[in-house]
């Protein structure tokens, strides 16, 4: 018995080898992590993709039992509106609820009006899908995927262009033809809320502390940035592109963990103040910088509480994370400003005293100038983190009858969406023509796909890239259901049988769903898999029927990439060309403004517009370019809350009339402010050195406390003014759209 042990493992160890080397050679065992995914879920990516497959498998089952006529669309709703967390499922429920309402309402009267005009029937179709896609830009949130307010849009787009394209065949029964298009959309989407609410334990619990550790995540990211800042790098924020990003998307998903708590108490409005007061907090740190950089600023003061200041930031998260109790955290806090704010207070009593008992020391009254300036911002900089603390805590702690908002921001760009609507009207236009001129008699179909991509992703950034992506994925499923249909749906008869074979690849698609980088494309795999199987309870997808499906797919895939990419493509040059304009033009009108923007408006519109930049795709030459923008953006960030720091002190009329001429002038050339050498650009930087050198002086004689704060706060955001124009020159200078000649 033991030797037949022993030939067993003999055997079974003979075998593994003979295995191994078939599939990895000789060598080494290749490493397949990029397959981790499939072979080694984690448990989430797991349990969401099993909970899908099954909401799918009795939706479809449901659909068969209804005896509907194209059961597939519950399938795919469901794929479609699952997501990884309950707040979003049900969030993109919602919205896909709203666009498939507005996109039914949308195609009957459509098919109402003109059923007997087929090249303006198309015409009109293409141009519902671009007005979709127009107000789905200017929906507020970020471009994404995972924005679920452009999302209703998106399902108003294809629901419109599939109820309009079968209402061509049969105009007379669109009523009946909406109808059963809905009936599959809500089967759909009530199976899917249905059974992954069973799947939820302590969900307020969680979405409470999953907010407080989005706070911990975000100032984890910050801190190090703050860091550097404290220590003279003004380049720590332009270096560090993902501490904005990370910033944006756990606000975008604060509603999501609102959802999920049901009944709450404004915890998701302070976890987005408190958020909101982070960016402000690195704002404030660019102040900083810019003042480090003018000479002999740094003194012993300074450096030893930018010292004390670094120690408590660097402890900050582990103390916010542990759960503890937040009072030491804002006692220590408080105790920091309290120092920042006495030597300061000392900085300028020195110069009080120097400026009443002459001779006046020039160099030592300059120094301690910087000196209390630097002390003055650092204050700024922590009472700033004092309000995101407490906001943070009052997200982790609710207090009762607590009635504070902080709703989310929108900032539309008029141009992008006017841009996204011809770009996805044009290309469903062209669809149409060819479908008319060839008479294919699968043309609706291929209408009917171009008219869902274009849906879907119109209102991206870059859609030739999520179209290529999503490419993919199709190839993908053509193949898969090629198996599917032409060998293993041919045998079985019941559902059972059916729902078992369709349980394996629906589930691969759900665990590539999980996976970030196969996101898109397993988008495509899951939404096309349960149309290109095409379950019908008397008949099933033949080889006819399957290529007369899968043929239009690939090549409306392949047309939408090609449009994409012809047809107004992505520009990075031009849009960053764009983006310089409408910044130059923002500070002219900041400066003039009769009402201006808020703070938090503008900081708001500049990190948008740094978040963008990042993430566009840039070649290896242009890496340069890429950072000069980056770094103009947080410029004209700090210039404009600057600008708005100096009309406030000039509406005081606090300053004496010399003081306040010299601020007035520099406010004047900034209002004619284009970012042209030889024009504005020199006269505004000149006027804003000599109002700093007219402030010095004026400065140092004045004997008014009150009156030499208010020229201090002026003092100190000229500098800051004047530092940015000098260190971004090369952005600033409008003569050069692309900065070529800064490049070369």
């Amino acid at each position: 018995m033991k030797s037949m042990t022993l030939s067993l493992g003999q055997l079974w160890r003979s075998v593994s080898i003979i295995v191994r080397q078939a599939l990895v050679g000789g060598g080494p065992p290749r490493k397949l992590d990029h397959l981790r995914w499939l072979f080694a879920p984690n448990l989430l990516s797991f349990g969401y993709a099993l909970r899908t497959t099954i909401s799918s498998l009795i939706a479809l089952g449901i659909a068969l039992w209804w005896e509907l006529g194209s059961p597939q669309w519950a399938a795919l709703t469901v794929w479609m509106v699952a997501q990884g967390t309950r707040g979003k499922s049900i969030a993109k429920a919602r919205w896909h609820m709203f666009g498939m309402v507005v996109g039914t309402i949308c195609a009957i009267v459509l098919v109402a009006s003109m059923p007997q005009s087929p090249l303006l029937y198309i015409f009109f179709v293409a141009v519902g899908i671009g007005t979709f896609c127009f107000i789905g830009t200017l929906l507020p949130g970020p471009a994404a995927m995972t924005n679920y307010r452009i999302h209703g849009m998106r399902a108003s787009g294809f629901t419109y262009v599939i109820i309009a394209l079968d209402g061509i065949v049969a105009p007379d029964h669109i009523f009946q033809i909406a109808m059963a298009r809905a009936t599959y959309i809500t089967l759909g989407i009530v199976v899917e809320t249905t059974i992954s609410s069973l799947f939820q334990y302590q969900l307020g619990l969680r979405a409470r502390t999953r907010l407080a550790t989005n706070f911990v995540q975000a100032l984890k990211g910050a801190v190090p940035a703050i860091l550097r800042l404290l220590q003279g790098d003004r380049r720590a924020v332009a270096n560090s592109p993902g501490v904005f990003s990370t910033l944006i998307a756990l606000s975008d998903q604060v509603e999501f963990a609102e959802i999920e708590m049901g009944k709450h108490q404004h915890e998701g409005d302070h976890a987005r103040a408190a958020l909101a007061a982070i960016t402000v907090l690195l704002s404030r740190g660019l102040d900083l910088g810019a003042l480090l950089e003018v000479p002999h600023s740094q003194g012993v003061e300074y450096q030893d509480t930018a010292q004390q200041v670094s120690t408590f930031l660097q402890a900050l998260p582990d103390r916010l994370d542990n759960d503890q109790p937040i009072e030491p955290v804002l006692r220590d806090l408080t105790s920091l400003r309290a120092t920042c704010r006495q030597l300061a207070a000392g900085c300028l009593e020195k110069e009080m005293e120097a400026a009443t008992h002459p001779p006046l020391d020039e160099q030592q009254d300059e120094v301690l100038t910087r000196q209390g300036q630097l002390l003055h911002k650092l204050d700024t900089m922590l009472e700033e983190l004092y309000l995101a603390i407490e906001q943070f805590e009052m997200s982790r702690n609710p207090q009762p009858h607590d009635h504070f908002r902080y709703p989310m921001k929108s900032y539309r760009d008029w141009r992008m969406a006017f841009t996204n609507s011809l770009r996805a009207s044009v290309t469903i236009f062209l669809a149409g023509v060819l479908w008319i001129t060839t008479a294919w008699p699968d043309g609706l179909t291929f209408i009917m796909f171009v008219g869902i991509v274009c849906a879907l992703f119109s209102t991206l950034e870059q859609p030739a890239l999520a179209t290529q992506a999503f490419l993919h994925g199709t190839v993908c499923v053509i193949g898969m259901s090629a198996l599917l249909d032409l060998w293993v749906m041919a045998q079985p008869t019941i559902y059972e049988m059916m729902a078992m074979c369709l349980a394996v690849p629906m589930l691969i698609g759900g665990l590539a769903f999980a996976w970030p980088p196969l996101v898109l494309a397993a988008v495509a795999y899951n939404l096309f898999l349960p149309i290109l199987v095409g379950p019908i309870n008397q008949g099933r997808m033949d080889e006819i029927m399957y290529f007369n499906t899968a043929m239009p797919l690939l090549l409306a895939m392949m047309f939408c990439m090609w449009m994409y990419r012809v047809f107004l493509p992505y520009d990075p040059d031009g849009l960053r060309w764009d983006m310089r304009v409408n910044i130059l033009r923002g500070l002219r009108r900041l400066a003039g403004q009769r009402r201006p923007p808020a703070v938090t408006e503008i900081i708001g519109r500049s990190v948008d517009g740094f978040v963008r930049l990042s993430t566009m795709a840039t070649d290896d030459g242009n890496t340069y370019v890429l950072e000069r923008y980056l770094s103009g953006v947080l410029s004209s960030m700090t210039i404009a809350l600057n600008v708005l720091r100096l009309r406030t002190v000039l509406a005081k009329n606090i300053l004496p009339l010399e003081a306040q001429k010299a601020v007035e002038v520099m406010m004047e050339r900034m209002q004619r402010f284009t970012g042209r050498y030889g024009g504005q650009y020199g006269r505004t930087a000149r006027a804003t050195h000599i109002a700093v050198e007219y402030l010095l002086n004026c400065e140092e004689t004045e004997a008014n406390l009150s009156v030499r704060e208010e020229m201090l706060r002026a003092l100190a955001s000229l500098r800051v003014i004047e530092t940015e124009l000098a260190e971004n020159r090369a952005f600033f200078d409008a003569s050069s759209p692309y900065l070529d000649k800064a490049f070369t």
